[in-house]
């Protein structure tokens, strides 16, 4: 701090040393002024304004260390004295400081309304959804049938998506940690899937050695709805398994599918928002937000996904619980 003080003040150090210089210079020409009272006088006035520059040191930088320092805007109604030039520098950010919180707390306000008008929507939309669910079911022609289920499952699992993407800033809100069963949270994703599961000849092997685990079990659920989605829309005709194991006191759950499989070189961004692949760029039907939604929803209940992947082989994603101590950070008890 104090090299910058001294360039931001060489003007009036260059200044100095000028003067000092040209009292030497005098009284180098000119006979009638003594060479020593020249150099004594150039002494004082040297001591003399170093002391004022370490002065002025201590009184200007403490202003703008506070400046630098402080997270949020600094009280200066407590500083006893500020420079005239302080007091303009404190007035204008005083002011900016003000209409900027002004300004950040009407767009705050613009999008809490934009999300409630939106989390409205999503649940009005959810009756005619409904509804038509109950018409497709009194269809006949099963092809049709079969069709028309496949497009409501897909209009379902983006509007769910949406509506759980709003709510994950705030989901530490709605967590209730509990003893959860895998197995009544699989099934009930793996029967949300059903039909879209048939249409593509894809099922399910399940084999549960530990069953009991410690989360929230909706957003559990939303985690594996994004991961199961993600199995049956890149695979055909195949198996999708889930297994779970122990491992050093903690909870994996395991599921692998032999879809097509992940690009080595795509595997570090896909739970990146919005990226979808790079060796099938034009796959429409990937929004590239299921896998960064399930890992964001993952973070608050301190479960790690890993994923294992080459392409045409298929893919593993690992989900490790956390153990029992790491709940006191989940539920601050």
């Amino acid at each position: 701090m104090f090299m910058t003080y001294l360039r931001e003040r060489r003007s009036w150090i260059l200044l100095f040393l000028l003067l000092q210089f040209l009292v030497v210079f005098i009284a180098y020409i000119d006979s009638a002024v003594s060479i020593q009272s020249a150099l004594y006088y150039v002494f004082l006035s040297a001591l003399i304004f170093l002391i004022f520059l370490l002065i002025r040191y201590q009184k200007e930088v403490k202003f703008y260390q506070e400046l630098e320092e402080a997270e949020d805007l600094p009280d200066f109604s407590e500083r006893e004295q500020l420079s005239p030039f302080e007091g303009m520098v404190a007035e204008s950010i005083t002011h900016h400081f003000e209409a900027l919180k002004k300004t950040v707390s009407e767009s705050e306000h613009r999008l809490d309304e934009e999300k409630d008008e939106l989390l409205s929507w999503i649940h009005e939309v959810k009756t005619p959804l409904t509804a038509l669910r109950l018409m497709i079911d009194r269809l006949e022609d099963q092809a049709l049938k079969k069709e028309m289920t496949y497009e409501w499952l897909r209009i379902h699992l983006l509007l769910d998506q949406q509506l759980h993407q709003k709510r994950i800033p705030f989901m530490e809100n709605d967590l209730y940690i509990e003893q959860t069963y895998l197995e009544s949270v699989i099934f009930g994703e793996v029967k949300t899937l059903q039909s879209w599961c048939i249409q593509k000849g894809i099922g399910f092997e399940i084999d549960l050695e530990y069953n009991e685990v410690m989360t929230d079990a909706k957003w559990l659920a939303f985690i594996l709805r994004q991961l199961l989605t993600n199995a049956v829309k890149y695979s055909d005709a195949s198996d999708v398994q889930i297994k779970s194991e122990q491992r050093d006191g903690q909870m994996i759950l395991k599921i692998a599918d032999k879809g097509r499989g992940i690009d080595s070189r795509d595997l570090p961004r896909i739970f990146e928002k919005g990226f979808t692949s790079t060796a099938h760029h034009q796959d429409h039907a990937a929004t590239g937000m299921g896998l960064y939604l399930a890992r964001k929803a993952a973070q608050p209940l301190k479960i790690r996904i890993d994923v294992e992947s080459a392409p045409g082989k298929g893919s593993t994603f690992t989900l490790t619980f956390p153990k029992s101590n790491e709940f006191v950070e989940i539920t601050g008890m």
